[in-house]
C-alpha cells in the first residue's frame, strides 16, 4: 500500500524547506506571501510536503506496461475526493478524466505524477501542468535538450538494470524499444514539426523561453511532453493556451498516441476526437467507460435508466413488505409470515440496497437585464493599428467592423494575428492610429480575458473577496453567498482560500464579478478555460439569453457552434466573414494538418 510521497522525497523536501532566510516577524513579506501561494498551488503544506493523502494497491505485474491499482483513495486538505475505487490504465489507450470543477481531477493527476500511487518504476510519467522554465534556450533548443536528457536517462537506466538484474531482465525490452524509437539524428526536425503544429513560426521557434509569455511557455512544455513521449502522459487541460488551429493539430496528433494518455479537457469535441475510454470522478468514485465522450453519455444514460427502474421496483417491494409487517397483528400464522418477510428485508439491506441515481449538479446563470441601445453601438470604420505606430508593423489595415446589441460574433484565426488586440481596441484600452472608432454614449463593456483570474486575491476566500470589492453594495455575507451560488460556487468553495480552488472555480468568481458590473456588451476572451462541460453548456445558455451584444474568442468548437451567429476569420491584417459553420472551419483546418 502506498501512502503519500516516498520517504526519500519527504526528506529532500524537509531539507529544502529548512533553508530559510531570517525575516522580520512583525509582518509577512511579499516573498513569504508569494512562497505561501506557490506552495498552495503546488498542493504542499507549510513544510513543502504534499497535502495529499493517497492509498492504493498494485494488482498488475511490476513488469507490465498496463497499470491496475485497487483500493484507490485520495484526500486533499482532509476532504475525501476518491474512495475505495479501482484504476485501470492499459497500454495504447487514451483516457478522458471527467468531473465537475473542484472534484479533484488536477489533484489526482498530481498524485499520479508524484508516484504517490504504486506505479512501477519502469513506467515513466510526464505531467503537463506548468510552463517551460525561463532560459537562454530557444523553443527548439529547449525541446531538443530535454529529449537528449531523456535519452541519456534511459541509457543510464538500462546500464543500471543490467548491473543489478542482468541482461535477461524483462524490463529491458520496453526500454530498448523506446530508445530505438527516439532516433537522435531526427531530434531537431521532429521537434520543429511539433512546435510548428503548436503555432510557432520560423521566428518564434528561435525565441528564448525567458522572453516568452506564459501561454507560449506552456506550448513549449507541451511540445516537450509530446516529443519525449512518456509511457504515461498526463495532460491537464492542454488546449487552454491554444488557438483553434493548434487545437485541431493537437487533436490529430493525440489520436495517434500509442502509449497511455490521461487527459483532462473541458472540450467535448476534443474528448470525442482523442479518447478511447473515459474515467468519471463522480461521487468520490472512479468509474470507467469504454468509448469517447458521446459513448460515455449514451452508456451512462442507459445504465442510470436501468438503475432507476431497479431502484423503484425494489422500493415498491420494500414498501409492500413493510405494509404487510405493520398489518400482521397478533395472529400466529401472520406473525410467522411477518418474521419471514422481515428476514427478507434484513437480507436485502445486508446485500446492499440499490442506490437512487444522483443527477449531476446543473445550475443556470444569467447575465443581468440591460438597456437596449440602438445601433451603431460599437463600430470601426477603416481603422489601422500597430503597437509601435509604424505602418509597416500594422496588425490591422482598413478594418471595418461592428458589434450591436443582437451580435453573436466569434473571432477565429491563429495566435498572434491580433484577436485579443481587436478586443482591446473595442474597450478603448488601445487606440487605432487611423480610422474612426464609434461608441454609443451609454455603452458599458464587460470583459472576460484569459488573465481575468489574475485580478483575484488568492489569499482571500471568494466570499471575502466579492464582499470587500463591492462593499458599497452589501456587507451581508448571505447576500454574497447567493450571488456566488448563482454561478455554481457553493458550500466550501465559497469559504476556501482561492489559491486552493481549481481554475474553473476561480473562473466562476470572475463571471460573478462580471455580471455584477451589468455590461451591455460582453467581450469574452477564452471564457471556457477551466470550466467543466455542464458549466460551458450553462455559459452558452446565458450568452444566448443575454439581451446585449457578445463578441467571443474561444478554442471550444462546441461553445462556438451553440452561440455564434457570425464567424470572422482574423488574418492578413483584417477580419473576414466566414461563410459556413464552425464545423466547416474545423474541417478546413484538419485538412491542413502536418504530422
Amino acid at each position: 500500500m502506498a501512502i503519500s510521497a516516498s520517504k526519500a522525497k519527504r526528506e529532500a523536501k524537509k531539507a529544502a524547506s529548512g533553508k530559510k532566510v531570517k525575516k522580520d516577524k512583525s509582518a509577512p513579506s511579499e516573498e513569504a506571501t508569494s512562497e505561501e501561494l506557490q506552495k498552495l498551488k503546488l498542493q504542499q503544506d507549510k513544510h513543502g510536503l504534499s497535502d495529499r493523502v493517497t492509498t492504493g494497491v498494485l494488482d498488475s505485474l511490476v513488469t507490465s506496461r498496463d497499470v491496475k491499482i485497487s483500493s484507490v483513495s485520495l484526500l486533499f486538505h482532509g476532504k475525501v475526493l476518491i474512495q475505495d475505487s479501482t484504476l485501470e490504465l492499459n497500454y495504447g489507450r487514451r483516457y478522458g478524466l471527467l468531473g465537475e470543477n473542484g472534484c479533484g481531477k488536477s489533484t489526482f493527476l498530481n498524485a499520479l505524477a508524484a508516484r504517490e500511487y504504486p506505479i512501477p518504476e519502469n513506467i515513466d510519467i510526464y505531467l503537463l501542468n506548468e510552463p517551460a522554465e525561463p532560459s537562454e534556450f530557444s523553443a527548439l533548443e529547449y525541446v531538443v535538450r530535454e529529449a537528449e536528457h531523456e535519452l541519456k536517462r534511459l541509457e543510464d537506466l538500462v546500464e543500471q538494470i543490467i548491473e543489478e538484474e542482468g541482461p535477461e531482465s524483462p524490463v529491458l525490452e520496453g526500454l530498448y524499444e523506446k530508445i530505438d524509437s527516439m532516433d537522435p539524428a531526427t531530434f531537431e526536425s521532429r521537434a520543429a514539426i511539433i512546435l510548428t503544429g503548436l503555432g510557432f513560426n520560423k521566428d518564434t521557434i528561435q525565441k528564448k523561453t525567458k522572453d516568452m509569455s506564459g501561454g507560449w511557455k506552456m506550448r513549449v512544455a507541451l511540445a516537450k511532453a509530446l516529443f519525449v513521449k512518456p509511457t504515461l502522459l498526463l495532460l491537464d487541460d492542454p488546449t487552454a493556451h491554444l488557438d483553434l488551429e493548434a487545437c485541431v493539430w493537437l487533436e490529430e496528433y493525440l489520436k495517434r498516441f500509442d502509449r497511455i494518455l490521461v487527459l483532462v479537457s473541458h472540450s467535448q469535441d476534443f474528448l470525442n476526437g482523442v479518447c478511447t475510454n473515459m474515467i468519471d470522478m463522480r461521487l468520490q468514485k472512479l468509474t470507467q467507460y469504454g468509448g469517447n465522450y458521446d459513448s460515455y453519455e449514451k452508456t451512462r444514460a442507459e445504465l442510470e435508466t436501468n438503475q432507476m427502474k431497479s431502484y423503484n421496483k425494489q422500493q415498491e417491494e420494500i414498501a409492500h413488505i413493510k405494509k404487510f409487517i405493520a398489518s400482521a397483528g397478533t395472529y400466529a400464522n401472520l406473525v410467522r409470515q411477518a418474521k419471514s418477510r422481515q428476514k427478507i428485508l434484513d437480507k436485502m439491506e445486508a446485500d446492499g440496497l440499490i442506490e437512487k441515481v444522483v443527477p449531476d449538479k446543473v445550475f443556470t446563470f444569467r447575465f443581468s437585464e440591460v438597456e437596449k441601445l440602438p445601433p451603431p453601438v460599437l463600430s470601426f470604420d477603416d481603422i489601422s493599428f500597430a503597437y509601435d505606430g509604424k505602418p509597416e508593423h500594422n496588425l490591422y489595415e482598413h478594418l471595418s467592423f461592428g458589434v450591436d446589441m443582437d451580435s453573436r460574433i466569434a473571432l477565429v484565426g491563429p495566435n498572434g494575428v491580433g484577436k485579443s488586440t481587436l478586443l482591446k481596441i473595442m474597450t478603448g484600452e488601445l487606440q487605432a492610429q487611423s480610422g474612426r472608432v464609434s461608441r454609443h454614449t451609454h455603452i458599458k463593456v464587460g470583459v472576460y480575458s484569459q488573465h481575468s483570474a489574475d485580478q483575484l486575491d488568492l489569499t482571500k476566500s471568494p466570499l471575502e473577496f466579492v464582499r470587500d470589492k463591492f462593499s458599497s453594495v452589501s456587507q451581508d455575507l448571505q447576500y454574497w453567498r447567493g450571488q456566488l451560488g448563482r454561478y455554481g460556487l457553493t458550500g466550501e468553495g465559497q469559504t476556501a482560500q482561492m489559491a486552493t480552488l481549481s481554475e474553473g472555480q476561480r473562473s466562476r468568481v470572475v463571471f460573478a464579478l462580471l455580471a455584477l458590473e451589468k455590461p451591455n456588451i460582453l467581450l469574452l476572451d477564452e471564457p471556457t478555460n477551466g470550466l467543466d462541460i455542464p458549466t460551458i453548456d450553462s455559459l452558452a445558455e446565458a450568452i444566448n439569453s443575454f439581451e446585449g451584444g457578445v463578441c467571443v474568442v474561444s478554442h471550444d468548437f462546441r461553445l462556438l457552434d451553440k452561440i455564434a451567429k457570425d464567424i470572422f476569420v482574423v488574418e492578413n491584417k483584417t477580419a473576414t466573414r466566414w461563410n459556413g459553420s464552425i464545423t466547416d472551419y474545423k474541417n478546413k483546418l484538419a485538412k491542413n494538418v502536418v504530422l
